[in-house]
């Protein structure tokens, strides 16, 4: 494999965000904007929370992976990507959390 998942789905993202609504649920949900997929976000975001209360790893895995995949899509929309997320890690990695919240803007 040439690329990791991150940047296929990057692709994936790049070619259905203006693309006929019809052709695929990533298109639809692109159509219907930001609110949208920040509502499958919140939907996603309490079945991870749900099935890590059940206890089951293959259905935490499944959703962990649903919230990621919209957490990506909202990242494309605003022109964003998993590396944006990597550089803040990177930028946070050996920083107390107490002092990184801290140096925030408010």
């Amino acid at each position: 494999m040439n690329s990791d998942i991150f940047d296929r789905l990057a692709q994936t993202f790049a070619a259905r965000k203006h693309a006929d609504p019809a052709i695929s649920y990533t298109s639809a949900l692109f159509a219907k904007g930001s609110d949208a997929i920040l509502k499958k976000i919140g939907e996603e975001a309490t079945e991870l929370i749900m099935a890590t209360k059940d206890g089951k790893p293959s259905a935490i895995i499944h959703e962990a992976s649903d919230l990621v995949f919209h957490v990506l899509m909202l990242l494309s929309l605003h022109g964003l990507s998993m590396d944006d997320i990597k550089y803040e890690l990177e930028r946070r990695e050996g920083v107390s959390g107490i002092e990184e919240k801290a140096s925030r803007p408010r």
